[in-house]
């Protein structure tokens, strides 16, 4: 029997410590052992502090796993946002342009494109204008020809008439800043494609207006687009924001 007083014999060199934290009397580390800083913890052995949730390596954190925005989603920069106007007219007076028509001829403050647009809509509703009255009184000749012709024909001239006394008064509002005015411009644009499949399954000429032929919808459609790119659609948003 071995007497507990004894001092256990050395460790060979390369041998384990015991697994006990405190090392037995007269250990002696074998040969290059270099002690472990103060606080070292072994793998394994860290737990968050308390009240801390533990959190595994590699799980997404709060900006992790979020779907990034693409351009051109709605509500993004750059994407095309369509809202229904919200200054629509509350009474006749507010349909007709300030200051009536004597500054028809004033485009200053417009950018390019609603330039374009605003004169492609006057001159088309003014030639409109001249071109129902000569196909109003071209409707009363053939009549005398063909009645029921010179009906159909009758009535799409008063509409093109109407549509193009309409739409002079509409490009001056829109020039004003008007979104309600931009978007009748744009319903006119689809009436004018309605006039034109209507002409020209009748044969007959309506006149110069913006419904008589493919080529008045072709061009009308141009001043439709040019009304809704993005530099103009900032230019209403700015007169928007200053009223």
């Amino acid at each position: 029997m071995s007497n507990p007083s004894e001092v256990p014999p050395p460790q060979q060199p390369g041998a384990q410590p015991p697994a006990s934290n405190v090392p037995p009397a007269g250990y002696q580390p074998p040969q290059g052992f270099q002690p472990p800083p103060q606080g070292y913890q072994a793998p394994g052995q860290a737990y968050p502090p308390p009240g801390q949730a533990y959190q595994q390596s590699g799980q997404p954190g709060p900006e992790q796993g979020q779907p990034i925005p693409q351009q051109g989603q709605p509500g993004q920069p750059g994407g095309f946002h369509f809202e229904m106007p919200t200054d629509g007219p509350r009474n006749f007076n507010d349909v007709l342009p300030n200051g009536g028509f004597a500054g028809m001829f004033n485009v200053a403050g417009l950018p390019t494109e609603l330039k374009v647009s605003y004169w492609i809509w006057l001159i088309g509703g003014i030639l409109g204008v001249l071109g129902s009255i000569f196909g109003f009184f071209g409707s009363l000749l053939l009549f005398t020809v063909a009645p029921a012709a010179a009906m159909v024909v009758l009535l799409l001239v008063l509409v093109s008439l109407a549509i193009a006394a309409a739409q002079i008064v509409l490009v001056l509002r829109m020039k004003e800043g008007k979104e309600w005015a931009r978007l009748a411009l744009t319903i006119v644009a689809g009436v004018s494609l309605v006039l034109a499949v209507i002409g020209g399954s009748v044969g007959g000429s309506v006149g110069g207006g913006i419904g008589n032929n493919w080529l008045g919808f072709l061009i009308s459609a141009a001043a439709t687009v040019l009304m809704w790119v993005p530099n103009s659609q900032a230019w209403f948003a700015a007169v928007k924001g200053r009223a």
